[in-house]
């Protein structure tokens, strides 16, 4: 009966928000809901453009530090330049805007989740503020410059390295959304858990096939197919998968020791059952008066 009080809260919510979505409500619900962020990200990047020099700075310092002694940044269009801010004032707007955007995303999938579900809202949101700005930082602080100095390692006389750039820039906002991505999966395994849908041994028995995925997709996100490049992008999806699994033992349900595993009630009814059975035919007496026969009765 607990069960079915459970099972019905959605209908129950969609009963006070007006019934269940059709497929068109689902997409203008959608809409609503990228319009949204689309609006708090450009509200980041008004904010950021006050502070475009400084934010340059900042993307730039990791290139400048491993730039071979004299050497200079360049750019060879007109508006490289303009382009550059520009990119650099989206990427500070998305992580300013990052908070709404996940409260957004949540909101959208909300509808389809259970009333004990729904309390997830602030976990989520923290959970993957914290994932985005740790994936720009990891990228911005070890993923970038280890990259940059590996490709700077074959500056010579004969070829000097003299990076453009929008090549650059490219290759950091690569790095920098694909950890942002790549970041969120512990958060997504933690209520992927919640929600009963993955467990720690399942993510560990299916470890062989997730590497080879990971090194898919490390090689469809690299600007070069070189493999040391695609093991720079794997290493880390790997640690995060890792990490993944330990969080999703830590999420998984505990359940309760007085309740046992399933089946070990009834098993312990049964011995229990069995063993007052023996010890009341133990307890018997061992003499019964035996009936007559009656071709032993007197008179016949």
């Amino acid at each position: 009966m607990a069960h079915a009080q459970h099972r019905r809260e959605p209908e129950e919510s969609d009963a006070e928000s007006g019934g269940t979505m059709g497929f068109l409500e689902h997409l203008d619900e959608l809409r609503s809901r990228i319009i949204r962020s689309c609006i708090a990200i450009a509200g980041g990047m008004v904010a950021a453009f006050f502070f475009r020099d400084t934010i340059a700075d900042f993307v730039l310092e990791p290139t400048i530090r491993i730039l071979p002694a004299g050497s200079q940044l360049i750019y060879t269009r007109g508006g490289e330049a303009f382009s550059f801010y520009f990119n650099v004032c989206f990427v500070a707007g998305v992580v300013l805007a990052s908070p709404f955007v996940s409260y957004q995303v949540w909101r959208f999938i909300a509808p389809g989740l259970y009333a004990t579900e729904k309390r997830f809202v602030g976990p989520f949101v923290v959970l993957a503020t914290v994932s985005t700005l740790a994936g720009a930082l990891f990228s911005h602080y070890v993923l970038y410059p280890g990259t940059m100095a590996f490709f700077s390692a074959f500056d010579s006389p004969r070829m000097r390295f003299m990076p453009r750039i929008e090549d650059t820039l490219d290759q950091y906002l690569k790095m920098l959304l694909a950890m942002v991505v790549v970041f969120q999966l512990p958060t997504v395994v933690f209520f992927l858990a919640k929600m009963h849908l993955v467990t720690a041994g399942f993510l560990w028995r299916n470890i062989k096939y997730a590497i080879v995925i990971i090194f898919i997709t490390a090689a469809l996100l690299t600007s070069s197919a070189d493999a040391w490049n695609q093991t720079v992008f794997a290493a880390p999806m790997i640690g995060l998968y890792l990490v993944s699994i330990a969080i999703a033992w830590l999420a998984e349900p505990r359940r309760d020791p007085s309740e046992g595993r399933p089946g070990a009630t009834h098993l312990r009814l049964v011995v229990a059952a069995t063993v007052i059975d023996q010890a009341r035919r133990r307890s018997a007496p061992a003499w019964r008066p035996r009936a007559v026969s009656s071709r032993a009765r007197p008179g016949t």
